[in-house]
């Protein structure tokens, strides 16, 4: 697949892909159907995001895929297809297993993030995440003759009590260089089911109903790669 010229992102798109996982981009028609069946029944999968959970396709194309990733020059978002499933209605080549963006993009700074990574369940725990995340780092960290975007650095940010993503990220080669406490205000959050940061709310506070995140930055930078990152997802 040729870069798509009708995403608004400030890098050229292209499907990236290995033996085992597809990375191409998300596509409402295709993905939102078969992501939202399996999505809607596990709100949690949203627990520590700013956004979400959806009820409905049209509730995510309309107030996640339209509101927040096609408007965004910084942000597109991805299917992640894992190639050793069988052929499906989302994919030729395997079945959906999530979605995976990047995000805060800048091509002036030469940066990216890797985040609203929802694993459907049944893949979690599998090679789909970290294959996932592999072929993301590659694409943007790689120089260009190479075949990448030749950016200095990709970053990962998460709640502070959402301890298997920090994890996760650490696993993956990115470090954590530290907490911005009450980073999010996640309004409604108790409602929503959100993930609290556990600390005693604002005295005075207005909304006891909003919840709020403290956030761990970890990143993954062009030395990090050149050091020994990209050994370590080889194609």
């Amino acid at each position: 697949m040729t870069a798509s010229e009708d995403l608004n992102f400030c890098f050229p798109v292209r499907e990236l892909s290995n033996d085992r996982v597809k990375m191409t981009p998300f596509r409402a028609s295709i993905h939102s159907p078969p992501f939202c069946s399996t999505a809607s029944a596990h709100p949690e999968l949203w627990a520590h995001m700013p956004t979400g959970p959806f009820k409905t396709v049209q509730d995510f194309n309309t107030n996640f895929l339209e509101a927040l990733v096609h408007r965004d020059p910084g942000m597109v978002s991805f299917a992640i297809i894992d190639k050793t499933k069988q052929p499906s209605a989302a994919d030729e080549e395997g079945e959906l297993a999530g979605m995976m963006s990047y995000m805060n993009s800048s091509s002036t700074n030469l940066c990216t993030e890797i985040g609203y990574i929802i694993i459907l369940p049944r893949f979690q725990r599998t090679h789909v995440n970290s294959n996932a995340v592999g072929l993301l780092l590659r694409y943007a960290l790689q120089v260009p003759s190479q075949g990448g975007l030749g950016l200095r650095r990709v970053q990962w940010q998460c709640s502070s009590v959402n301890a298997p993503s920090i994890r996760a990220a650490e696993r993956l080669g990115f470090n954590k260089e530290g907490i911005m406490k009450w980073h999010r205000v996640f309004p409604g959050g108790k409602d929503r089911g959100k993930v609290h940061n556990g600390r005693q709310m604002p005295r005075g506070s207005l909304d006891e109903e909003d919840y709020a995140r403290d956030t761990v930055v970890l990143s993954h930078c062009w030395d990090d790669w050149e050091q020994g990152g990209k050994r370590r997802y080889k194609q």
